[in-house]
């Protein structure tokens, strides 16, 4: 039997019957997007997919784009499979949506990767070079995610470090440089057991030594800002009864009964969308919830109109009839918020779509809010917090990032722990304690290098009081922010261009 070595994988793949050639890619971004799984090492998963994904990638153009594709497929599949649930709260109505919402986003997200491994084939054509290509294509589809059409950077495979020695990248270059450094240390991986070159071993020894070497540069500070206590209120309403006439004084009173429980704190924060009532008419609520705090200020969702316009909103109530404070959410969620390029479906009869589902209008403001007993607040309502560039909005840094969401549309498992880990990132990547309040989790304390300080489980009704870390000083990335990157990868390409304009080389192998 012929010894089985690395450069002979792609032939043995090219070999295997066509339904495995389908099933084995898919099969690899699953197994991918297993990294994003508390139970699994996410640098191990994402390693061993990719790796032998780079090994067994096609040589003709078309056929590797149709591999990048059921490549992301799978990944996105796997990941985002929390998207079924909301179709679920209304399920006689809505059920039968479920399977083509996934199938939709999860197709349509490969796109990118499908675009992605296409170019890369396109600049190397058939040598093993590709592998070096890979990561930079890839690295900027992530990017290009993260931002076409208001973006939806969920699920990067940078977030399958969290929790590890990689978490210091983000701090010095962010989620997408994350992106590519992973690749780039797959794509070297993947060419030296390629050539059968062994110094990829050492090589992964220095990798690893110099990233511990970057967490000994970050400041080690662990001092709490102040001695001031914030209190979390998490009230588990359901979704498909967090909006029912009957259910909502239920929850609402919850809320109540743990903001007044025990010693006062000294900060009250509740859940998106917790006041079961348009900011108009939500006096009677506000006073109770500033009675129940004892003094302390309260940092509450709402939803709020202007004219025709509404808004998702947080805003601070100091006393029982004063808002000193708002914030509107600024960076809407895509066919649930609203409707991108909602002018051309106007036209084409689409505009009843339009109005039942382009509910709310984005605010404009910097999403800061001064707070008595927590400083200057970046508020951030849900979706927000998902985008590391929202971060760093405005002149002034603030001291905390304070994160109000309602995960009760993620469902109870893969959801609510994607959307947790991502808000990790972002205190690594800025150097800053977030404070996270979740209608039903997981609510948490986070310290400026990611890790979970304190929280409350997953669909259970409680109140965390904690005291928040103080901020450590600003990182390189919350500096830089991703031009670096963009410059570099455009860089890359430019090279990539001009070298497939010299050497053009055909499908066949004669130069042209």
């Amino acid at each position: 039997m012929a010894k089985l070595h690395p450069s002979s994988l792609r032939n043995r793949f090219a070999a295997l019957p066509r339904a495995l050639r389908l099933l084995v890619p898919i099969a690899l971004g699953g197994f991918a997007a297993l990294g994003h799984e508390a139970w699994m090492t996410g640098f191990a998963a994402v390693s061993i997919a990719l790796t032998l994904a780079f090994l067994i990638l096609p040589e003709h153009r078309r056929v590797a784009a149709w591999f990048g594709w059921l490549l992301g497929l799978g990944y996105f599949g796997v990941t985002l499979r929390w998207l079924i649930e909301p179709f679920l709260v209304d399920p006689m109505r809505h059920g039968w949506m479920a399977p083509f919402a996934i199938l939709l986003m999860a197709g349509g997200l490969a796109l990118f990767w499908a675009l992605a491994v296409w170019v890369s084939r396109w600049i190397a054509g058939r040598s093993a070079s590709v592998m070096f290509w890979l990561p930079v294509t890839l690295a900027a589809a992530e990017l290009a995610r993260g931002h076409v059409l208001s973006g939806f950077p969920w699920g990067m495979l940078s977030y399958t470090l969290i929790g590890g020695v990689g978490d210091v990248w983000f701090a010095w270059v962010g989620p997408y440089g994350t992106n590519f450094l992973l690749l780039a240390l797959l794509g070297a991986v993947s060419f030296c057991l390629h050539k059968g070159w062994t110094l990829v071993w050492p090589a992964l020894v220095g990798v690893l030594v110099a990233t511990i070497g970057l967490q000994t540069l970050l400041p080690r500070s662990s001092d709490s800002a102040s001695q001031s206590v914030v209190r979390i209120v998490q009230p588990n309403a359901p979704q498909h009864q967090k909006w029912d006439r009957e259910w909502m004084p239920v929850f609402f009173d919850r809320a109540i009964e743990l903001t007044g429980d025990g010693a006062a704190p000294d900060v009250v924060i509740w859940p998106e969308t917790s006041v079961p009532a348009l900011l108009d008419f939500a006096q009677p609520w506000m006073e109770q919830m500033s009675l129940a705090a004892r003094g302390a200020p309260v940092v509450a969702g709402i939803q709020r109109r202007e004219g025709d316009t509404y808004f998702n909103s947080a805003i601070l109530i100091d006393q029982p009839e004063n808002v000193t404070a708002i914030s509107d959410k600024a960076h809407l969620v895509p066919f649930g918020e609203y409707i991108p390029l909602a002018w051309l479906l106007e036209p084409v009869g689409l505009g009843t779509l339009v109005e039942q589902v382009a509910g709310f209008s984005p605010g404009t403001g910097d999403g800061l809010m001064q707070i008595d007993g927590l400083g200057l607040a970046r508020v951030l309502i849900c979706y927000e917090g998902i985008f590391p560039e929202d971060m760093q909005r405005g002149e002034v840094r603030p001291d905390v990032l304070l994160i109000i969401t309602n995960d009760a549309w993620f469902g109870m498992g893969a959801g609510p722990r994607q959307h947790l880990m991502q808000a990790q990132a972002r205190a690594i990547e800025q150097g800053l304690p977030v404070v996270r309040a979740a209608n039903t989790g997981i609510s948490a304390i986070i310290d400026p290098w990611g890790k979970v300080t304190d929280s409350l489980p997953l669909n259970e009704a409680g109140y965390l009081d904690a005291i928040v870390p103080h901020a450590i000083a600003p990182t390189m990335y919350s500096k830089m922010g991703d031009w670096p990157l963009f410059v570099l990868l455009s860089l890359c390409m430019f090279v990539g261009i001009a070298r497939r304009k010299r050497i053009r080389i055909d499908e066949g192998g004669s130069q042209v």
